[in-house]
């Protein structure tokens, strides 16, 4: 490499192993390594033996999937719980009424996150996780067991908003618990397809609750749905709800909490919920804003896809329940298919490439596959459904493993807490309801496009500011490794990059 950094004239040649590292990654471990004065040795890197990262990772994606079979299932029914709770307001007002209940469960959980985040990074992420699942099994299953309006007259609603709340709150505690908890277990190298089934179990979880309201749609009469049918799907919750519950309470902690109670941090994980709060708005307020703006992306175009469209096709578009129903679920199952790659693709390529091209992408393509949504015929629609499913899989896909890292150990989980939550209760479990009160308003259904676009435009400014965790250590834990093959590698890189970095010293001393 005449004249370039391996050369005599520039200074020492880079070691083969170092110049493989991605940028980030050789400038996270150079920084370890000046500040440990040493190369790595085997007890500074965390190996996380296969067996329990497989049941970290199924546990907590099972929570997920349970949470998503209930939002499914409500997002494809709120037509049908309209008139059951709402009877005698008009059709348009029916849904406005649903989804107002729906977003209702969603103001309660930056609460859940305010409770359950301290919570969790004091007495740990898997008692916290065994917790949530237990009350969001409650609350889903308590919806199926509610009396219409024809019964109980306005206590229906009054009771079905209390559980949608039980719901919410439990879920504050959930998805911040959960890629928390598999960011913390993941191998640094494959956080990212590994963080990925996270929402693969979002998704598989939506795709099957939508697939039952499907088939019962199919076989049931409108009558025999709005007497009874609608309730089948929340008490399947109660089963799956015992299930994951069974496979948490198996978990041992992650590798990161139990070294950070080993270690010094052990007094900030103490510390009272209020000083917790105080050291994450005074000290990680960028990181929080960075987390809002992605999750704002996410959001929008998730309960965009997921929670407006069933109801944008029946109510605005006029088709049956039947085909609006089996093309969001088409689109569902292409995000299953799809993110698990995706994820995989952000560890080698990056976190931010990915959700700038996928902002990006948003900003430009959201009113042409709304275009083709409201097209007559049946490829059209199904190609914008794709389009706006694929998108949202761009986001879905790095979301897990992006978040946690923007913050360090002893405070990760109370701050996905506030970010997170804070940001799906004011952007993300609305967007149906105001969508749907915008397009009432203005009477232009491409409002649902131009929502999505200035949602684009917020996650393209986001990704400005956004870190590179791809391949890097989290912040406060060790590095981790997914064999004692793989860490016998990183210290050898460990020994070679300290080297080349005290040679560099050296050399500057020399020249200066």
């Amino acid at each position: 490499m005449p004249g370039g950094e391996g050369s005599a004239r520039s200074g020492p040649r880079v070691p083969r192993a170092v110049a493989r590292l991605p940028h980030q990654v050789r400038e996270e471990l150079s920084r370890r390594l000046r500040r440990n004065r040493r190369a790595f040795r085997a007890d500074d890197v965390q190996v996380v033996e296969p067996p329990l990262l497989r049941r970290a990772v199924g546990a907590s994606a099972l929570g997920n999937c349970m949470e998503w079979f209930d939002f499914g299932v409500y997002s494809y029914l709120a037509a049908t719980i309209g008139k059951v709770f709402f009877p005698g307001a008009s059709p348009a007002a029916q849904v406005i009424s649903s989804f107002a209940t729906f977003a209702a469960a969603f103001v309660v959980r930056p609460l859940g996150g305010l409770v359950f985040g301290p919570l969790g990074d004091r007495i740990g992420r898997q008692k916290v996780l065994a917790t949530t699942m237990i009350m969001m099994a409650a609350g889903t299953f308590a919806i199926g067991l509610i009396p219409g309006y024809a019964t109980l007259g306005i206590a229906a609603p009054v009771l079905l908003l209390l559980a949608r709340m039980v719901q919410g709150f439990s879920t504050g505690g959930e998805y911040g618990g959960a890629t928390t908890f598999v960011a913390e277990y993941s191998p640094d190298r494959r956080r990212g397809f590994l963080s990925s089934w996270l929402d693969f179990g979002t998704f598989a979880g939506y795709a099957l609750g939508s697939a039952m309201v499907t088939a019962l749609n199919l076989v049931l009469t409108d009558d025999q749905m709005l007497s009874w049918g609608w309730r089948v799907p929340f008490l399947v919750a109660g089963p799956l709800g015992v299930i994951g519950l069974y496979m948490r309470m198996k978990l041992e902690e992650s590798p990161a909490f139990q070294q950070q109670l080993d270690e010094h941090e052990k007094a900030l994980a103490q510390e009272s919920a209020g000083s917790e709060f105080k050291d994450i708005i005074r000290n990680h307020w960028r990181a929080l804003l960075v987390c809002m703006g992605l999750v704002l992306l996410y959001n929008v175009t998730n309960y965009m896809v997921t929670g407006y469209l069933p109801t944008y096709q029946t109510e605005t578009l006029h088709r049956s329940s039947g085909s609006a129903d089996l093309l969001v679920l088409v689109g569902m199952v292409w995000i299953v298919i799809l993110i698990t790659f995706l994820g995989r693709l952000s560890d080698r390529v990056g976190r931010r490439p990915l959700y700038a091209v996928g902002a990006a992408a948003m900003i430009v393509l959201a009113v042409p596959a709304f275009l083709l949504i409201k097209a007559d015929g049946t490829w059209p629609p199904i190609a914008g459904v794709l389009i706006l499913a694929t998108l949202l899989a761009c986001f879905a896909a790095p979301s897990a493993a992006t978040l946690p890292a923007l913050f360090p150990t002893a405070v990760r989980y109370a701050a996905m807490g506030i970010g997170f939550n804070f940001a799906v209760a004011a952007f993300g479990g609305t967007t149906p309801l105001v969508t749907a009160a915008l397009v009432e308003l203005s009477g232009d259904d491409l409002m649902p496009a131009y929502y999505l676009m200035l949602a684009g435009a917020i996650g393209l400014l986001t990704v400005r500011f956004l870190p590179e965790s791809a391949q890097v250590p989290l912040k406060g834990s060790q590095p981790m490794v997914g064999s004692r093959e793989e860490r016998r590698e990183l210290i050898a890189t460990s020994k070679e990059l300290y080297a080349f970095a005290r040679e560099r010293e050296r050399e500057r001393a020399r020249r200066g």
